[in-house]
């Protein structure tokens, strides 16, 4: 579900703005859940969310669900930098040329321990904390179990729906409102199959009733004429008179 509605532009758009609290005129997606494939015998990376904004910044925004044991979720994030690097070498940029990066882990748990809802990293001299090393990588860790008061309401509020709590801000109810078309979508596609693969069932037995009795409940899906007349065969006027029939408006 995550990786459906991070696809929806404005929404992936609105929690980068969000999140890091600057403005994105426009992103776009390098591809999608991009794969990003290992040279030599290395292990390969898929991506969950992988855009690009209009400043040329790379993203890689992942869903988190369980805390891996030991170093081993900042290790990961070590290893996709290197590979995104990688592939972005490999599509013709000169090192210093290399896309500023941003890696976004969003965890539904502390992995830091400290009650925070963000960690960031960057690179910076151990000598000197004021001198960064600016090789454009930063890592940012987004905990839904923090208490402390380190981000804006909204951020909070995006956090506290990731963690299953529901809640009356703007963004939060356009992403919920986007779920719920998103799983009706996936339900009327799963009643469409089931009834599809049952017309072909039906047509093999030669029963022609069978067939309306598909097309009757087609239209009480509300599926369109079109749709029911492609999956049947029938008639738009037998399909509009099926409908008549069993008092279905369309």
């Amino acid at each position: 579900m995550f990786k459906l509605i991070m696809s929806r532009k404005r929404i992936c758009k609105k929690m980068l703005e969000k999140l890091l609290q600057i403005p994105i005129r426009d992103i776009k997606y390098i591809d999608e859940e991009k794969s990003v494939k290992a040279r030599y015998e290395s292990k390969g990376v898929r991506l969950d969310v992988y855009v690009e904004d209009d400043q040329n910044t790379v993203y890689d925004i992942e869903m988190q669900v369980r805390q891996p044991e030991g170093d081993g979720l900042f290790k990961r994030t070590r290893y996709y930098q290197s590979m995104i690097d990688a592939d972005l070498l490999a599509m013709g940029t000169d090192y210093d040329a290399l896309n500023p990066c941003i890696i976004i882990f969003i965890c539904p748990f502390d992995a830091f321990g400290q009650d925070r809802h963000i960690y960031t990293f960057n690179n910076y001299c151990e000598q000197d904390k004021n001198l960064p090393l600016g090789d454009g990588a930063t890592k940012i860790f987004l905990n839904t179990k923090g208490t402390a008061d380190d981000v804006p309401a909204d951020v909070r509020a995006f956090l506290d729906y990731v963690d299953g709590k529901i809640n009356d801000d703007a963004f939060v109810q356009e992403i919920d409102q986007e779920i719920r078309e998103v799983k009706k979508i996936e339900n009327e596609r799963v009643s469409y199959m089931t009834l599809a693969m049952k017309m072909m069932e039906e047509r093999k037995e030669g029963r022609k009733e069978g067939v309306a009795s598909v097309a009757v409940s087609m239209l009480k899906l509300k599926l369109s004429l079109d749709v029911i007349q492609a999956a049947t065969s029938l008639p738009i006027e037998t399909i509009k008179k099926l409908a008549v029939e069993n008092n279905i408006s369309i």
